[in-house]
């Protein structure tokens, strides 16, 4: 029986006082929290534990926008903060993870809530490594609520389309597309301690008892990203890139292009 992976995070971030004037800023601020994915093993979902740290570390000018720069010991991707977010979208490809014999993990997911929040509100896709072979899947989760997985078929190749937004009252809609199939999934849902806080389009590795390895996955492309209905790098967001605790650089994410909305990450480490 395939092991399977969810969203279960813990979280928050302190805010940063920018200095907008120059083109490049360096900063610090107290190390806060990113959300982390637990793993569920042969139906057995492991109870959460800490969450990991987001670290801000600069920011920058990106096409007229100020963009922070971070790093996560599980995260890699943009996570807009210090506003309030109702919806966030994105579309990827589904990678093609390269197996050895080390079980590995990694995620592709869009939320929000999350970042200084204490709640997360996502879904998007899995792409693991278990005894040499690659396993794929798709699912969603409002967390503290334990997470669902999907039964459609996922393949590499996919093209995705991942969606969460709300009405303000802790009523969410996530929608998960598999453009390439054909299949879409549409969740109607409801969170009591959503804060609509932050919005995310993330890579991750998950979390349990520790970052566990994250699979190689190439280079994966996210497409048509948006946050409030308008471009992400609007939202002035936080560009970050995965670095374990060791300082192994894990992920790397690229600059926003101009529209604002594409940008990849790129695998560097398992970091084992």
């Amino acid at each position: 029986m395939p092991t399977r992976r969810w969203l279960a995070p813990a979280i928050g971030l302190s805010a940063v006082a920018l200095a907008v004037g120059t083109s490049t800023a360096a900063f610090a601020a107290a190390p806060a929290h990113a959300a982390a994915h637990h793993v569920r093993a042969r139906g057995d979902l492991l109870r959460p534990s800490a969450a990991s740290h987001l670290t801000p570390v600069s920011a920058a000018h990106d096409h007229g926008k100020v963009i922070l720069h971070s790093t996560s010991d599980n995260w890699a991707g943009y996570a807009a903060s210090g506003g309030t977010y109702t919806s966030v979208s994105s579309s990827w490809v589904q990678p093609a993870v390269d197996c050895g014999s080390e079980d590995t993990y990694s995620s592709f997911w869009v939320g929000i809530d999350g970042d200084g929040t204490d709640s997360v509100e996502q879904t998007g896709t899995e792409a693991d490594c278990s005894g040499g072979e690659a396993e794929y899947s798709s699912w969603y989760e409002m967390y503290p609520a334990y997470p669902v997985n999907f039964s459609d078929d996922v393949e590499p190749g996919d093209s995705f389309t991942g969606s969460v937004s709300t009405d303000g009252s802790g009523d969410f809609t996530l929608t998960l597309t598999d453009n390439t199939q054909g299949w879409t999934e549409t969740q109607s849902q409801y969170s009591s301690s959503a804060q609509d806080g932050s919005a995310e389009v993330i890579a991750e590795a998950p979390y349990s008892d520790g970052v566990l390895p994250l699979s190689d996955f190439g280079t994966v492309d996210f497409t048509d990203s948006t946050v409030n209905g308008e471009a992400l790098g609007d939202s002035s967001p936080d560009s970050i890139d995965m670095v374990s605790d060791s300082g192994v650089t894990e992920a790397t994410t690229s600059s926003l292009d101009g529209s604002g909305e594409d940008f990849s990450v790129t695998w560097s480490s398992s970091g084992s």
